[in-house]
């Protein structure tokens, strides 16, 4: 619903522009270049695609063969000890936290398909354990902040829109989106077990999150260390390498728990068509109302205003350009995805503001549709400190990303 006013909203508003400019600055070329926006976007969108299927099925295939061999389950062991003190009022031993586990490791390795199913059926059962059924419980609202968080491992549809709009190294934001989604995650754990006066203190969850700021402030030192050109070097090389890891250790994994990978592959790999091909009429939708949006002069408004805006108040503004895709992805995947395909052709894959949305998109996830789409499920009507908690969580990505940004490419 959401994502209906907004796409209303871009042809509206640049209707309005263009017809001022026409009527008062006799700017006679804005209607035909807003028409010709919307024949190029329409055919950027089938393009970028149709070139998605290839990559697309690749990665699923793999996924697929990971899931088959168990690498889920291997997750959900991991991380059974953290999960019980963030979920205090789940009774020891109950069939959500399996669910849980497996929906958060789902998430972690970037098998959507996989986690959602296991998210609504994770909701059911913490709905059992509801005493006021119109009214989110603690443990649900924690379970949903971590979905929003948007804690991903690999973030693989970002790296294929990146080899699509021909980046030079598409794994380059693949350290980059690891640090900002951690901070995501990790301000959505400290607020909401602030608001649920969850006690972080304990030895499990010091050590747990303790280590995970230890490694990553590790990693920040050691990149401190390199130029700009060593940087993007070493991380791009400790990306490649992780992701051929993983590459080999989920056949691994397939092999010893005796599954037919080339089997499991091929059925993983025919979601990956299925996906680019249902992607279409979304990509077509969001690129044309943009394209006529920034076609009519609106979108360099608004990026002007809060650039200067930022100038004024002294900062940098070189990130504004990258902001559209950090303020629609709270509202829709989709369209986030769209502005982030939009700054990457209008500016470059390569270019700051372009890799800065690759990390804008990869820092968070979709927290109203998480919400609306999980809550609505079990027909849970007060949310509680839900939004509030998934906002400041999505905030804390966005710092995160564009301070990241300026570390590693600004």
């Amino acid at each position: 619903m959401v994502l209906n006013y907004i796409w209303i909203a871009f042809f509206l508003i640049a209707f309005v522009i263009a017809l001022v400019r026409l009527i008062f600055m006799g700017d006679t070329e804005v209607f035909p270049a807003m028409m010709d926006s919307t024949f190029s976007s329409s055919k950027t969108a089938f393009e970028i695609s149709l070139g998605l299927t290839g990559v697309l099925a690749l990665w699923l295939g793999i996924m697929k063969v990971g899931e088959k061999g168990g690498v889920i389950n291997v997750f959900a062991r991991l991380l059974s000890p953290v999960f019980t003190k963030l979920f205090p009022d789940i009774p020891k031993g109950h069939p959500v936290t399996g669910s849980i586990f497996m929906n958060i490791a789902a998430n972690m390795l970037g098998l959507d398909n996989a986690a959602t199913p296991l998210g609504l059926k994770a909701m059911e059962q913490l709905q059992e354990l509801n005493t006021k059924k119109d009214t989110a419980t603690n443990s649900m609202i924690m379970f949903l902040v971590l979905n929003t968080s948007g804690l991903t491992l690999i973030p693989i549809s970002i790296m294929v829109y990146r080899a699509q709009l021909g980046a030079a190294q598409p794994t380059d934001i693949f350290i980059p989106i690891l640090l900002a989604t951690f901070f995501s995650t990790l301000a959505g754990i400290i607020v909401t077990s602030f608001y649920q006066r969850i006690n972080l203190l304990n030895r499990t969850l010091l050590l747990t999150l303790g280590g995970a700021c230890v490694l990553v402030a590790g990693i920040i030192w050691g990149f401190n260390q390199l130029d700009k050109e060593q940087m993007n070097v070493v991380s791009t090389s400790i990306a490649n390498i992780l992701l051929m890891t993983i590459i080999v250790g989920f056949i691994v994994a397939g092999m010893r728990k005796k599954v037919n990978v080339y089997d499991a592959f091929i059925e993983g790999a025919k979601d990956g068509f299925s996906t680019a091909v249902r992607i279409i009429p979304y990509l077509v939708a969001i690129l044309v109302g943009i394209g006529v949006f920034r076609a009519s002069g609106a979108m360099d408004m608004l990026i002007d205003g809060i650039s200067w805006t930022v100038k004024v108040c002294g900062g940098n503004s070189d990130f504004v350009g990258a902001l559209p895709t950090a303020l629609m992805k709270p509202l829709s995947g989709s369209g986030a995805r769209g502005m982030m395909v939009d700054a990457m052709t209008t500016f470059g894959a390569d270019s700051f503001v372009g890799r800065l949305s690759c990390i804008f998109q990869g820092s968070t996830d979709t927290t109203f549709y998480i919400l609306a789409v999980y809550f609505g499920s079990v027909n849970i009507r007060y949310t509680r400190h839900a939004v509030a908690c998934g906002l400041l969580a999505d905030l804390a990505g966005i710092i995160a990303a564009i301070a990241i940004a300026y570390f590693f490419f600004g």
